[in-house]
């Protein structure tokens, strides 16, 4: 799980984008570690929202991830 938190947030890191949908997370988790499965990246996102090191972002019909104090993902 460890790695594939870490894969997450380098990808979070080394990204022109500011939020991502699930499915970009999981296309760069699974490009390191090609065996993650999509329930582990999922299980990977959500311990670190609650780490408070990713944000969830609603669009109003969807939901992204955002990395925590980067890009205008804080509630005004």
């Amino acid at each position: 799980m460890e790695d594939i938190k870490k894969a997450i947030l380098d990808f979070a890191e080394n990204s022109k984008k500011t939020k991502f949908y699930f499915k970009d997370l999981e296309k760069a988790v699974q490009k390191t570690i090609p065996d993650a499965k999509a329930r582990m990246i999922k299980k990977a996102a959500t311990a670190l929202i609650n780490e408070e090191k990713l944000i969830y972002f609603s669009t109003g019909s969807s939901t992204m991830y955002g990395l925590k104090g980067r890009g205008v993902t804080e509630d005004h």
